[in-house]
């Protein structure tokens, strides 16, 4: 018990010593930056970026991770220029996957298209958007390169869907939309 005692006491005596320091002498701060960072603006120019730039600006001629260069140009020209000249990058139609390309296509397309493809969508029965004409319309020859390059770039009200569907899912959808337009012109 006196052991017990006296190392109690000696714990107290140097603890006291230690935290009794003075506030006049430095005292060692280890990584100073993990309590006062520097702040840096989002498109700010600072000298330790290269050429000044900011550190959003991606390096010239890159592409980002999921994307691909799309040749054609979001106009009429464009569109008919794919229309004429795009084709599928599967090879045969064992490549496609026609279930996944449905379940692709009930995501982002049933909502105004219908899920069977005649314009009944959702959206159109309740009256939000009008006018969404049917896949099987006699006007609207529509192939796999027009199909695609409304997808990537939209059309008229449709938006663009580039940034919900990577490339092959977008063909995934395009065939799908083939197959919806000779279901229903038969």
């Amino acid at each position: 018990m006196k052991n017990i005692f006296k190392i109690l006491i000696i714990t107290l005596v140097i603890g006291s010593l230690i935290s009794c320091n003075s506030k006049d002498s430095r005292n060692y701060e280890y990584m100073p930056n993990m309590y006062r960072s520097i702040p840096y603006d989002t498109y700010g120019e600072y000298d330790n970026f290269v050429d000044g730039n900011s550190a959003l600006i991606p390096p010239e001629g890159t592409i980002a991770r999921g994307y691909s260069l799309f040749e054609f140009e979001n106009n009429t020209a464009g569109y008919e220029l794919a229309k004429k000249q795009l084709k599928s990058p599967f090879t045969s139609s064992a490549e496609v996957d026609i279930k996944t390309g449905k379940e692709l296509y009930n995501i982002y397309c049933a909502v105004c298209h219908g899920s069977k493809g005649a314009g009944q969508g959702i959206l159109v029965k309740r009256e939000k958007i009008l006018g969404i004409p049917s896949y099987s319309d006699v006007g609207r020859a529509i192939n796999e390169g027009s199909i695609y390059h409304t997808i990537y770039y939209g059309k008229n009200s449709m938006g663009s869907y580039a940034g919900q569907l990577n490339e092959d899912e977008r063909w995934l959808v395009t065939h799908y939309v083939l197959k919806l337009k000779s279901d229903l012109e038969n």
